[in-house]
């Protein structure tokens, strides 16, 4: 009997489980991450046609979609009270797939070149070395919170890659729109070393604890 009754409790809470699991909040951020081929696609094809610049616009249209997507899908989840276990996990993972492709197609193709790519290498680091340290810190059962910095940080990224896809596209219309993009790109990777600083001195005391 008692064996019973704990299967049928589990039971509720496995279906609560899967029903979070498709919310419409995770279900804004699978879109995030299904949109990350998609929009390298586009890039790739529009750098293939020599010209295909239709195609910028599209992967400029997926992307804008996607980042919206980062918004409605916090929010929602809060307002509706569906936070859940993989929407926590894939939130963060889908932002850093989706710039950190785009930034590596936008290098491919020569929209970022020259010494813009440091900004580039320097957001890529530090994505790697923050979700190190975070994956490290969770081992010990620490969390370090997302600043409100660090989310500036990630919405310039989202601005400042916007503005690279349109790139040779939205120049035609409006001329400046790649430089625009650079200059963004730049200070968000001012921001990117400054909330990574942040983190690891956040968590810096665990790693010395943890060795002694």
């Amino acid at each position: 009997m008692a064996e019973a009754a704990t299967k049928s409790a589990s039971q509720p809470s496995v279906r609560s489980g899967r029903s979070r699991a498709f919310s419409l909040p995770n279900i804004l951020t699978y879109s995030r991450c299904a949109a990350v081929p998609l929009v390298a696609a586009c890039l790739f094809w529009a750098d293939i046609l020599h010209g295909g610049v239709w195609l910028r616009w599209v992967a400029f249209g997926l992307f804008i979609a996607a980042a919206v997507t980062d918004f409605f899908d916090g929010y929602l989840a809060r307002a509706w009270s569906q936070q859940s276990a993989i929407g926590r996990m894939l939130d963060p993972i889908a932002d850093k797939l989706l710039v950190s492709t785009s930034l590596l197609m936008l290098a491919s193709d020569g929209t970022i070149r020259g010494w813009s790519l440091w900004a580039a290498i320097i957001i890529l680091c530090r994505e790697i070395l923050v979700s190190g340290l975070r994956e490290f810190l969770a081992e010990l059962r620490v969390s370090v919170p997302v600043s409100r910095l660090a989310k500036w940080k990630t919405a310039l990224q989202l601005v400042a890659v916007g503005f690279l896809l349109a790139g040779p596209a939205g120049d035609r219309l409006v001329p400046g729109v790649s430089l625009a993009g650079l200059t963004l790109l730049w200070i968000s990777a001012v921001l990117t070393l400054y909330t990574g600083y942040d983190y690891f001195h956040a968590g810096a005391r665990h790693l010395v604890e943890d060795d002694e």
